[in-house]
């Protein structure tokens, strides 16, 4: 019992201390925020190499996520013969919920590892502490372009996953639920037509975004942390990578439930 009580006890250290540090690390970076036209072009070249290369997986992903959505919803709904509503309940749910979390955690495990690894292997080999020699501030070199260009391409990526899932769950309602195209998209852009008041725009998409803004955040900021973090060679490097993916993963599940909670919590 004691042991386990220890155990507990650094767990809780460890993520209190490396929560504290990459918040830190995350204010740091920004800070430096009048330097982005400088390194304008290095941003969309980071952009580009974690946006563009992810999307094969996340299609495939998004794709069968709303096949699978529409058929799991479909049969239910069928059995109350009200299977032409497929379309709302797919649209709603890969706009609000699931592009954005899709979008998270596949970028979590592909961009987020990426970002480790790398600020890792500068860490170990004393790049970091060069750069530190030459007063190179490493949260403006390193972080800020990482943290702006994940933030930039995660809402972009989940507008992409959002209208795949969206096809996807199109096409099992057309081959297994007899239901036509135009029904079903018809439901779908029914279900996402009221605008609201604040922003003009469906809140359905809009809070979608926001939260595949914050993901990118995380995203970005965890990996960057740990990368910077990390010590002790190889080993060190994968560490830090693991860690990485792990801790974005808890994070993004997390703050989803919390996002959704304040934006439709009148509801």
């Amino acid at each position: 019992m004691i042991a386990l009580l220890l155990q507990t006890g650094e767990f809780v250290r460890r993520v209190v201390t490396e929560s504290g540090q990459t918040l830190v690390l995350l204010f740091r970076a920004v800070r430096f925020i009048g330097s982005v036209p400088r390194q304008l072009r290095t941003i969309v070249w980071l952009m580009y190499q974690y946006g563009v290369r992810s999307l094969p997986v996340t299609s495939v992903v998004a794709l069968f996520t709303g096949m699978i959505f529409a058929l799991q919803t479909g049969i239910e709904l069928a059995r109350l013969g009200q299977q032409e509503s497929v379309g709302t309940l797919v649209a709603v749910v890969m706009c609000r919920e699931m592009g954005p979390f899709i979008t998270g955690l596949i970028l979590a495990a592909c961009v987020g590892s990426a970002i480790a690894a790398e600020l890792a292997t500068m860490k170990v080999s004393e790049e970091v502490d060069a750069l530190e020699v030459m007063s190179i501030p490493p949260e403006r070199f390193l972080v800020l372009p990482r943290l702006l260009a994940v933030a930039i391409i995660t809402p972009l990526i989940t507008v992409l996953t959002s209208l795949i899932g969206v096809m996807g769950g199109a096409l099992v309602a057309s081959l297994q639920l007899h239901v036509s195209y135009t029904r079903y998209f018809r439901s779908a852009l029914d279900a996402l037509r009221y605008l609201d008041d604040v922003f003009n725009l469906p809140k359905d998409i809009y809070t979608g975004l926001f939260k595949s803004f914050v993901f990118g955040i995380i995203i970005a900021a965890i990996g960057c942390g740990q990368g910077l973090r990390a010590r002790g060679g190889a080993l060190g490097v994968g560490r830090a990578t693991r860690l990485a993916v792990v801790n974005a993963f808890l994070l993004i599940i997390v703050s989803s439930y919390v996002l959704t909670a304040l934006f439709y919590r009148s509801q």
